[in-house]
């Protein structure tokens, strides 16, 4: 299988809101990069919702979609964290993190209710939000010579590389950002030019 190189994710935060039998469920979406993030987000909900009950969420991060967790936050286990995470997943979105924040309305709702309301909050969220596709790309370094400059300034330009910072001296850095998908034949193309060093920095 071909690694796929591009990705569904959110530009920017929104939210829905669903009631059932007086609860309130608000859901909170989020773009992010790290699981270092979401803890502050919490933080910060609870804060602001100091009155509710619960705060329950799922995430999904990497271009790969691999890494992803739920949270029950003390709802009946797999009603909260596991339907909300089931919509990220029907969506194909990562790098997303979704919070439900529930105002207990004094009236149990059963586990097909909870499961209904926790997902029915986090399409209302999807659904606000702007989705996004973007590509991912691997940021390389190449150092050379001042008298390679053409050659090298030459291939960025054919193979319309993005460059993210340059510095031109006796010994000249450049450094760019590549669509994974191009990536073996910009690294064979660069292999040509004589004397050049390459270094991975990062994918994005």
């Amino acid at each position: 299988m071909l690694f796929d190189d591009s990705y569904k994710t959110i530009s920017g935060n929104s939210d829905g809101v669903f009631r059932d039998k007086g609860s309130k469920f608000i859901a909170y979406a989020y773009p992010i990069r790290s699981e270092e993030e979401v803890k502050p987000i919490l933080i910060n909900l609870r804060t602001e919702h100091n009155k509710a009950r619960h705060f329950c969420y799922a995430y999904r991060l990497t271009p790969d979609r691999s890494v992803f967790r739920v949270n029950d936050d003390g709802e009946p286990s797999g009603t909260a964290g596991r339907p909300i995470l089931n919509c990220l997943l029907s969506d194909d979105l990562t790098n997303i993190l979704i919070v439900v924040v529930r105002y207990f309305g004094g009236t149990l709702l059963g586990v097909p209710g909870l499961i209904n309301a926790y997902k029915s909050a986090a399409i209302e969220a999807i659904k606000a939000s702007a989705i996004v596709s973007k590509t991912v790309n691997d940021i390389y370094e190449v150092h050379f010579e001042y008298l390679q400059m053409n050659d090298v300034m030459k291939l960025v330009k054919e193979e319309q590389l993005d460059v993210i910072e340059q510095r031109f001296n006796v010994n000249c850095v450049l450094k760019f950002e590549v669509r994974k998908a191009q990536l073996n034949q910009v690294l064979t193309k660069f292999d040509k030019i004589e004397g050049l060093k390459l270094k991975y920095l990062q994918t994005t």
